[in-house]
C-alpha cells in the first residue's frame, strides 16, 4: 500500500459510512463492483482507493465486510478518539458542538470558546462554552491537537494563529477565507457558500439538459 492521495483520503470516510450502513446478516463479503454501484462511483476508482488501504480483497470474492471496516477505521484513526475544540459559538459552532455523530468517526469535540459572554455556559448536551481567554490554558492542559474555526472571516486568521501557538496541528476551517499556516499544519477548508454555488451550477446544468432533451 503506497501513499494515499488527498482525493482518495477524502473518499475513505464515505466508504466506511456505507459499509457500516449495510444490514447485519446481509452477507459476509462485498466486492468493489458492488460498492461502486451502490455509491455511484467508478469501479476502477473504488478498487484503487480500497487497494491503497487494504490488502485483504480477493479476486472474484471481494472483501470480508467486517475486515474492510476495521482496516478503514484503523487507517483513518477512528479507533483513536481525537479531542477537538471549537472557536466561535454562534449557531454553526453550537450545532457542531452538540452534534453527537462525530463520535462515530473518532472525533470528540469537548468544548467551544467565544468572546461573547452571553453565549457562555453549558449546552443542552452537557458541553461547555468557555470565554476565549480560557483557550490557551485549556488547550495546553488537554493536549488538544485539532481545532475547528467557526468565527467570522475577519477573525479567522487570528484564531488560527492562536490555535497553532498553543499546539494545534490540524484545523477545520468554516470561515470563507484562506488561512496562512506554517509547514506541517493541516488545514481543511469547508466553504459552504462555494459548495452550494457548485451544487447550484450542477443542478442548473442538469435541469437545462433535461429541458433540451
Amino acid at each position: 500500500m503506497g501513499k494515499v492521495s488527498k482525493a482518495t483520503f477524502s473518499r475513505l470516510p464515505a466508504y466506511l459510512n456505507y459499509l457500516k450502513s449495510l444490514p447485519e446478516g446481509g452477507g459476509t463479503y462485498i466486492s468493489a463492483t458492488g460498492i461502486a454501484a451502490a455509491m455511484g462511483l467508478g469501479e476502477v476508482q473504488v478498487r484503487k482507493d480500497l487497494a491503497s488501504v487494504s490488502g485483504s480483497g480477493k479476486p472474484k470474492v471481494g472483501y470480508v465486510i467486517s475486515t474492510l471496516i476495521r482496516e478503514l477505521e484503523d487507517f483513518l484513526g477512528y479507533n483513536d478518539v481525537n479531542d477537538a475544540v471549537i472557536v466561535g459559538a454562534g449557531k454553526l459552532g453550537k450545532a457542531i458542538l452538540d452534534y453527537s455523530g462525530f463520535g462515530n468517526y473518532g472525533l470528540n469535540i469537548i468544548a467551544a470558546f467565544d468572546a461573547d459572554e452571553t453565549v457562555l455556559g453549558e449546552t443542552p448536551t452537557g458541553k461547555r462554552i468557555y470565554h476565549i481567554e480560557a483557550f490557551d490554558d485549556f488547550v495546553k492542559q488537554k493536549n488538544i491537537k485539532m481545532g475547528i474555526i467557526t468565527v467570522p472571516e475577519r477573525y479567522a486568521q487570528t484564531v488560527c494563529d492562536r490555535m497553532i501557538k498553543n499546539g494545534v496541528l490540524a484545523i477545520l476551517n468554516f470561515a470563507p477565507v484562506h488561512l496562512d499556516v506554517p509547514a506541517g499544519i493541516l488545514v481543511q477548508d469547508e466553504n459552504m457558500a462555494t459548495a452550494l454555488a457548485v451544487l447550484s451550477g450542477h443542478l442548473k446544468a442538469k435541469l437545462s439538459g433535461g429541458a433540451d432533451g
